[in-house]
């Protein structure tokens, strides 16, 4: 009785595939910043660079202490200010 071992391979992902297909998709991200803890940042990305800098469309700045919302519009997002960028929740689910 042969036996075989198989191994399950894991993909790894890399960074800027992640946000390209954010990208294509025009997937809603919001994107948490260096140094305000407590501001996320929401929108579509209209494009980006290998530094991460960001085009955002239909952003909005969101307190969450405050829990406002604040419509910016088309912005120029700085890669070094950005912690993690995450698929933003919809807004029913909130």
């Amino acid at each position: 009785m042969a036996t075989t071992n198989k191994k399950l391979q894991k993909i790894m992902t890399q960074p800027i595939n992640q946000i390209f297909r954010f990208f294509t998709n025009q997937t809603v991200v919001q994107i948490w910043l260096y140094d305000k803890p407590h501001t996320r940042i929401e929108g579509k990305i209209l494009g980006f660079d290998e530094y991460m800098n960001m085009v955002l469309d239909e952003s909005k700045e969101i307190s969450v202490k405050k829990n406002t919302k604040k419509e910016l519009g088309k912005i120029l997002l700085k890669g070094d200010t950005i912690t993690l960028i995450m698929e933003a929740k919809k807004e029913e689910e909130e």
